[in-house]
């Protein structure tokens, strides 16, 4: 794609007889001019030039008005003719996910079982003898499609094929998180070494049901190769254990790292609906304490059912309410962490995943967050009466949240139901009327998934899938989501705009379709809504948050297939600089 480039200038001084006591006569840090300002704000304005002073929005309007801010040490932008939106805000981004991958090194771009060999063999070269070698999953990011027909021999490496470039190091191949694809098995291969270190040189007799080892068929030895019949790894949690993992610096690191990618299209906040971990938290708080945030971040607390709190689930919410309580639970405008993830039923493998806690791997958050429905009541009725608000990422907590709302109302609590995938014009009337904010899954059940659902559901009930439109027309609040599968906003606004399945021609529910303004709005104001800072920043109006982005193209009037291609060429957060395409800053 080609763009030009914003050009950045030191303002030179005011013509004499300027007027400059615009917005009560304070003079801009920072201005961007010559530009499309697409606000969304309530009325959808347009204009051409905006202001900042002090981390928030001095100025916007025409460029006349807004230049009588401007002083001889404003930094000037000009955007040439591009669209400025306010900074994204992701509603269920697994940020920290995205870091994390850059920790092992990447089997990207081997097209054969000998370039993975190749790239083991060098890593082994680099290694002591004994060393783990663990790498990421074979296949191509950010989905991982096509494993293993991507390689040459329409198959994966067994254990001895590795074992002959390294016959001394244990040799870990990762599988995927099973969310970036949505397609099962999951694949991860262990060399010998690998195997004798887990305990794996026959099947283990607690296997669970959803992990298949393939075999020699003349032996009956394990051949390294393990299918996993699930979307969240078990094998590596529960065998792996001495393998290297991801430590508190791999986490730090990869949320400082993983704030670039997601400012380079253009998101500036994060929510993380799905809850965090305590080692997760322990990151984020490094992070900000460091002074080192370019993406501000609210996350909901991912409990420990099993092993903190166990059955004790009212007593536990009152004991955390003074730092999870209201909207904006505790922390600055960088970083705050309220509320918490509440799940129903206990996850079958959890036990399995939970011998390794509390480590949580790729996950983030903890295994162990479900809560069974004899105890549900009591878990949000406590958080009710103490102001904690409650995330949830599935519809089935529908009928829970209502019940706690006919004893205590939780409509000012604007309590989450993420995930939207499908739902009836009953259910969304009926989530109206408690008053919930939501996210849509548009990558998983739109672009991935669709097609499947309205297969499983019926063509007549096509309209109920991620049904965004009829949402926002009952008044819930909805904003978009990544959920890390990629890292931009821009597949969910091009996903809610077009209803492109990958599987089939055609939209899936395509009445269900938003405007572009509509699916723009999700991404920004409407993400506000889910932590309560609308009046703080998701529009470019004067007073708010400035969290900007300069982009590569035209939302509103760009080709609709270039819509999920757009990038940010310049992205600005309390009013500085943290991404440059162009690397002029």
């Amino acid at each position: 794609m080609c763009w030009l480039a914003p050009r950045i200038t030191e303002e030179k001084p005011m013509p004499a007889g300027v007027n400059n006591s615009f917005a009560n006569g304070q003079s801009a840090d920072l201005i961007i001019k010559n530009a499309k300002i697409i606000t969304c704000d309530v009325h959808a304005s347009i204009h051409q030039a905006i202001s900042v002073k002090n981390g928030r929005i001095l100025a916007i309007g025409n460029e006349c008005k807004v230049s009588e801010t401007t002083n001889t040490r404003s930094r000037v932008i000009d955007a040439r003719g591009a669209a400025v939106i306010p900074g994204m805000i992701d509603g269920h981004a697994h940020l920290d996910r995205e870091g994390l991958k850059r920790i092992f090194p990447s089997l990207a771009g081997s097209q054969s079982i000998d370039d993975i060999l190749q790239r083991i063999e060098a890593l082994v070269k680099d290694a002591d003898p004994g060393d783990w070698i663990v790498t990421m999953p074979i296949g191509e990011p950010p989905f991982y499609f096509d494993v293993p027909g991507n390689l040459r021999e329409k198959r994966l490496p067994t254990r001895w094929e590795l074992d002959k470039v390294s016959p001394n190091n244990p040799v870990y191949i990762r599988p995927i998180w099973g969310f970036w694809s949505h397609i099962q098995p999951l694949d991860s291969i262990a060399n010998s070494r690998a195997l004798e270190e887990a305990g794996l040189n026959r099947i283990p007799k607690n296997c669970p049901n959803n992990i298949k080892f393939e075999i020699n068929h003349t032996t009956g030895e394990p051949n390294g190769i393990i299918h996993e019949m699930t979307f969240m790894p078990i094998a590596e949690l529960l065998w792996f254990q001495t393998m290297k993992r991801f430590s508190h610096d791999n986490r730090v690191k990869g949320i400082k790292d993983a704030m670039r990618a997601y400012n380079a299209s253009g998101t500036t906040s994060v929510f993380e609906e799905h809850g965090c971990a305590q080692e997760v938290i322990d990151a984020w708080k490094a992070v900000n304490n460091s002074g080192d945030a370019t993406v501000r971040a609210h996350l909901i607390y991912s409990p420990s059912w099993q092993f903190a709190e166990k059955n004790d689930f009212a007593g536990a919410i009152k004991r955390w309410s003074n730092d999870l309580s209201g909207m904006k639970g505790s922390g600055d405008d960088y970083l705050r962490i309220g509320g918490i993830f509440g799940d129903l039923g206990i996850d079958p493998d959890a036990a399995a995943r939970l011998t390794a806690a509390p480590y949580t791997g790729w996950s983030g958050f903890n295994y162990d967050s479900g809560i069974p429905a004899e105890n549900m009541h009591e878990f949000l009725i406590a958080a009710a009466q103490h102001n904690v608000r409650v995330s949830a990422i599935w519809m089935t907590m529908l009928p829970f949240f209502e019940a706690v709302n006919a004893e205590f109302s939780i409509k000012e609590q604007r309590w989450v139901i993420g995930h939207l995938g499908y739902a009836t014009p009953q259910e969304i009337k009926r989530l109206a009327d408690i008053g919930v904010t939501m996210t849509a899954h548009t990558n998983r059940y739109i672009f991935k998934n669709g097609h499947a659902i309205i297969e499983d559901m019926g063509p007549e009930n096509e309209n109920n899938l991620c049904p965004m439109k009829s949402v926002l027309e009952q008044g819930i609040h909805i904003g978009l989501a990544s959920d890390n599968v990629p890292t931009t906003l821009w597949y969910p606004v091009w996903e809610a705009v077009t209803r492109h399945n990958l599987y089939i021609d055609g939209p899936v529910a395509r009445e269900q379709a938003l405007t572009r303004q509509q699916a723009l709005n999700c991404a920004t104001i409407e993400g506000a809504y889910l932590t309560g800072e609308e009046n703080e920043k998701g529009s470019l109006e004067v007073g708010k948050l400035a969290d900007i982005v300069i982009l590569t193209d035209d939302p509103l009037t760009c080709a609709e297939n270039k819509i999920k291609e757009i990038m940010a060429t310049i992205t600005i957060v309390n009013g500085e600089i943290v991404y440059d395409s162009e690397g002029v800053t």
